[in-house]
């Protein structure tokens, strides 16, 4: 369900922040530096358990204060309500009254994506953030994801922890079938969610670069070999490394447009249209599995992008069910769905038009 309500207290510039959200379009006016961005993230905290733009928690609290607080409530009526706290000792999270044992819960409620003028790094950046991309797709199309994920990556760490005390080969073995078995349950579910998401991203592709746009993935390990084959086959290698080298931990996503490595192809500005792409096709994806739910929050789209190319991106946009939440220098950027919410942001400060 959209966020129809939100509160910020003491959240980087934020404090004393309340809000009523329109379910369909929000539109935050203001200049540079009065706090429009760190609202988005705040939303996205607020779906995430964690902000787009740093991963020190100490950055995002008010300065002078000792935490921050982000309170959400999404549907209509009592609906329910997210609540995160942040502090240097960490982050607590209720939903609606009850402590949540992990912020995946959040994503159940207001799963956002966000699109920023930093999202080409999505291209430029190694595979870990193409990683995240990946399995944030894949968590909400693939119920048994999160278990996968959360039983392969233990695995994976206790079979580290055995390299770096350089235990007996026999110790180190001993993880490689539950490895094995999670790793390549794992990466089939990517390989699945892969193979529905080329059709979405084709078409964007088509729409915003009037290009062939499409996705090849790359498993984390040799083709000939199942996973505990080459767990075994490599183990004085990762010896070596007091690391585990093959595994989905290690897989990566490339994209391709006209059937060349994209990172080699286009320019910046078509980088930045192409990971927008990424995130609007696995928007599109995620609404047609569990529709109404998630939020777009897209940060300044004109300030980088010429007006033909902007003209895609919302056209793209507008086609849209999610909640849009639109940040801008100015209130009049052509393309932008009409009616919804209209807030001014000044130095921290969030009113209504």
């Amino acid at each position: 369900m959209p966020l129809t309500w939100l509160q910020v207290e003491q959240f980087r510039c934020l404090q004393g922040v309340e809000l009523e959200l329109d379910p369909h379009f929000n539109l935050f006016v203001g200049p540079n530096a009065s706090g429009k961005t760190s609202l988005l993230e705040a939303l996205f905290f607020l779906g995430r358990g964690r902000s787009f733009r740093t991963r020190r928690l100490e950055n995002l609290i008010r300065q002078g204060q000792k935490a921050f607080v982000i309170v959400g409530r999404t549907g209509p009526g009592p609906g329910s309500t997210l609540g995160i706290r942040g502090s240097r000792e960490g982050t607590e999270i209720r939903i609606s009254g009850r402590a949540a044992q992990s912020a995946a819960e959040l994503a159940e409620y207001f799963p956002p994506q966000v699109i920023d003028p930093e999202i080409h790094k999505l291209l430029e950046e190694g595979p870990g953030r193409r990683r995240r991309f990946l399995d944030w797709g894949v968590f909400h199309v693939e119920h048994a994801f999160l278990p996968t994920w959360q039983r392969y990556h233990k695995a994976l760490r206790q079979r580290n922890a055995a390299l770096k005390q350089e235990l007996p080969d026999g110790a180190i073995a001993v993880w490689d079938p539950e490895l094995g078995e999670a790793g390549e349950a794992l990466h089939a579910q990517r390989q699945a969610y892969l193979a529905r998401l080329n059709e979405p991203l084709a078409r964007v592709g088509q729409r915003l670069l009037g290009l062939d746009v499409g996705l090849v993935y790359h498993r984390g390990w040799p083709e000939d070999l199942g996973l505990p084959e080459s767990l075994k086959r490599d183990l004085d290698r990762d010896r070596r490394y007091k690391a585990t080298q093959h595994g989905p931990h290690r897989a990566d996503i490339v994209v391709r447009v006209e059937g060349h490595a994209a990172k080699d192809r286009v320019s910046r500005g078509q980088q930045k249209l192409l990971a927008a792409g990424l995130t609007l096709a696995q928007l599109e994806l995620q609404e047609s599995d569990r529709p109404g739910r998630a939020a777009l929050l897209l940060d300044d789209p004109a300030a980088e992008l010429d007006a033909a190319n902007l003209g895609r991106l919302l056209d793209c946009v507008r086609g849209l069910s999610t909640q849009l939440i639109v940040t801008s220098l100015s209130a009049n950027v052509a393309g932008l769905p009409e009616g919804g919410g209209m807030f001014h942001v000044e130095q921290g400060t969030i009113r209504p038009a």
